[in-house]
């Protein structure tokens, strides 16, 4: 089953970047988007909206770039925290 939501790709505006790749991150809430980090995602196609970061444009550029496949552990450490933001914020909600 794949999730769309608009409210939590959207929430991600004016967010700081959960992800915060040394010496990549720009720091600035105003580039920040929702970006999809699953397996099941590419060109034209997007993982599940829960499966997603906050990234300012210049991690984002960095994970969907050459690096794409690496960096795994700042990608769950950034999910994990995301997930928290979505669910203090009642646009996830966990039964």
């Amino acid at each position: 089953m794949t999730v769309r939501s608009k409210k939590i790709t959207q929430s991600a505006r004016g967010q700081d970047c959960t992800l915060r790749l040394p010496g990549v991150c720009n720091f600035n809430s105003e580039t920040t988007v929702f970006a999809h980090i699953g397996t099941n995602r590419g060109m034209g196609f997007k993982c599940s909206d829960v499966i997603g970061i906050y990234a300012c444009s210049n991690c984002h550029a960095e994970i969907d770039g050459v690096n794409r496949h690496k960096l795994a552990a700042d990608k769950l450490r950034a999910l994990e925290e995301t997930l928290g933001i979505l669910i203090d914020s009642a646009l996830v909600k966990v039964a």
